[in-house]
């Protein structure tokens, strides 16, 4: 008898804890979609009231809340508008280093691009997308042999 109430209790109970996850969880508002450099190119800023984008280590991030520092004539609006990841590590703003490629950087400037990739950009701005340079080929075709985890200076958290 003490058995058939046990269960009858933790079918109760499990049923309520049931029905309080599923209304606590939020779908998202905007699917992540894939972007190739000419896609990106048109959120860089320059129109009034369009998103402002940005990619670091190839995701891309929505930094229009960050308007004064990524919009028209803000300092940082070099960056937007494309895969900034080069630029990020080495705090830099020159036009040679507004690219993804990660080849020649320090170790420290690797340091720097994971903690602001994590601490900036994960923590602030939220992800709408991946570049397309990461996971297809030039002729567009899906690049088989990608893996994230085997590429440089990725991790799989990156990605959540």
């Amino acid at each position: 008898m003490a058995t058939a109430r046990f269960c009858v209790v933790f079918v109760v109970l499990s049923a309520t804890l049931a029905e309080d996850i599923k209304l606590k969880f939020k779908p998202a508002t905007k699917p992540v979609r894939l972007f190739t450099e000419e896609e990106l190119k048109r959120y860089d800023g320059s129109e009034e009231g369009q998103p402002i984008y940005m990619a670091v280590k190839g995701v891309v991030f929505d930094v229009t809340k960050g308007k004064e520092f990524y919009g028209k004539g803000a300092p940082y609006n070099a960056l937007v508008g494309k895969d900034s990841t080069r630029a990020v590590a080495k705090m830099s703003l020159d036009p040679e280093d507004l690219t993804s490629d990660t080849a020649g950087l320090t170790e420290e400037q690797l340091k720097s691009l994971d903690s602001i990739f994590e601490g900036t950009y994960k923590a602030k701005y939220p992800i709408v997308g991946y570049t397309a340079s990461r996971i297809l080929n030039e002729d567009g075709s899906p690049n088989e042999d990608f893996k994230p985890e085997d590429q440089p200076h990725f991790q799989i958290k990156d990605e959540f």
